[in-house]
């Protein structure tokens, strides 16, 4: 099998993901998963499409991630490895990944600051008088 890659977007993280056959590591920006990630619930988050489809030591899977918070990257790198996924074997995996929401692209960005306010949305306070 010859290396599949992938993008996954998240806020203002980006995870480029190469998935090939293997024994199921996974390294992230040259560390292994578990040292780049040290909450479990990250971790969790990361695994989730391997453990839906069933192909935990399958894939070895190697990703450079950018940008944004670790939640936004673990997101980021979710998504990337789902479509890698798909890409790998469409009718056996698309169905699972796509009803557990795997494959959409989460497109929630921060709002901007607006200039002469003190945030996006809030404002000063009120004086009438």
């Amino acid at each position: 099998m010859k290396v599949i890659n992938a993008l996954g977007r998240r806020k203002s993280a980006v995870a480029r993901v190469y998935v090939s056959a293997g024994n199921g590591t996974i390294m992230i920006n040259g560390r292994p998963l578990e040292n780049y990630f040290h909450e479990d619930s990250l971790i969790y988050i990361v695994k989730q499409p391997l453990e839906v489809t069933g192909t935990t030591a399958q894939f070895d899977i190697k990703a450079n991630i950018d940008g944004g918070g670790i939640k936004g990257q673990a997101e980021a790198m979710r998504l990337g490895i789902a479509r890698a996924l798909c890409e790998i074997d469409s009718e056996a995996y698309r169905h699972t990944l796509k009803s557990n929401g795997f494959l959409t692209r989460d497109a929630r960005e921060v709002e901007r600051k607006k200039p002469g306010r003190p945030g996006a949305r809030k404002r000063f306070q009120f004086s009438k008088r």
